[in-house]
Formats: structure tokens, C-alpha cells, sequence
């Protein structure tokens, strides 16, 4: 998040530099048909890859298992849509590096081990916190119903 601005800043300078030089090579209405073409061909990819990671994802969900790899790449798939429809051609090639499947599960591994490791990082934390203030004693009652089920047979 820390980057957020700076990204919202640079991106599009860097996107209308690199429109104007293609334009000023191929000119204006070849461009815009190129932006557009890759835009369409980018959604149809996505829509594609979209389905079959979902159904990969439900057959992972029917055995027991979780499906975190195929979130992750759902969550690439997401973003490479979103910068193959930014009108722009570096949006796009970001787009179609996440749309070749190895890249994208490099990436959705990665983003897995970083999501994995703030939670562990936050799970130490929150427990730093609470035994420092509870000094690790849990309060509460037990009630044994074993006997209550035997009375009734």
C-alpha cells in the first residue's frame, strides 16, 4: 500500500509516453485498434483460464482439500484482466506475462508464501499480545455430559 501512490502516479505517465511513440510510429487509429484488440483477445484469454481454475477449484473443494493455489491464480487472473482492459500496452504485457500459466503460478505460489508468512507473523504477534496480558491463564467452565448420556440409555 505504501507504493499505491506512486504506482496511481506512474503508470499512466509511463502508459501515455509509450502510446505517443507507437502512435507517432504506426499512427493514432492503428493504436487504438491495437489497444482494442488486445483488450478483447485479453478478456477472452481471462474469461477461459477464469472457468478452468474455478473448476479446478471446485474439484479440489469435492475431494477435502483446499483450494489456495487456485485463489491465488484467480486473484492473478483478476488483475491481469484488470490491466489488459487499462488502454496501454505495458498494462497489457503485465497482463499477458500473468496469463502464461507457469508465470502465473510462480506468482500465485509466491503470493501464498508471503500471505502465509504475515499470518504466522501476525498469529506470533497476537499471541506476544495476549499472554503478556492474560498471563497465559484461560478462564472458563467445564460441564461433563458423558454421564447425563449414559443415565439416559
Amino acid at each position: 500500500m505504501k507504493y499505491a501512490l506512486l504506482i496511481f502516479i506512474l503508470v499512466p505517465i509511463i502508459e501515455m509516453t509509450v502510446l505517443i511513440q507507437v502512435g507517432s510510429e504506426i499512427g493514432s487509429l492503428a493504436t487504438v485498434g491495437l489497444v482494442f484488440l488486445t483488450a478483447i483477445v485479453g478478456v477472452t484469454l481471462i474469461r477461459k483460464q477464469g472457468l478452468q481454475t474455478s473448476l479446478k477449484a471446485q474439484e479440489k473443494m469435492q475431494r477435502g482439500e483446499l483450494p489456495a493455489s487456485e485463489v491465488a491464480e484467480g486473484l492473478m487472473l483478476m488483475f491481469a484482466g484488470l490491466c489488459l482492459l487499462i488502454p496501454g500496452f505495458v498494462t497489457d504485457g503485465i497482463g499477458a506475462l500473468l496469463l502464461i500459466s507457469p508465470l502465473r503460478k510462480l506468482f500465485a505460489a509466491g503470493l501464498i508464501v508471503k500471505f502465509m508468512s504475515s499470518m504466522m507473523a501476525r498469529g506470533a504477534q497476537w499471541r506476544g499480545t495476549s499472554s503478556q496480558q492474560q498471563g497465559d491463564i484461560i478462564e472458563g467452565e467445564y460441564v461433563n455430559d458423558d454421564n447425563d448420556l449414559l443415565d439416559k440409555k
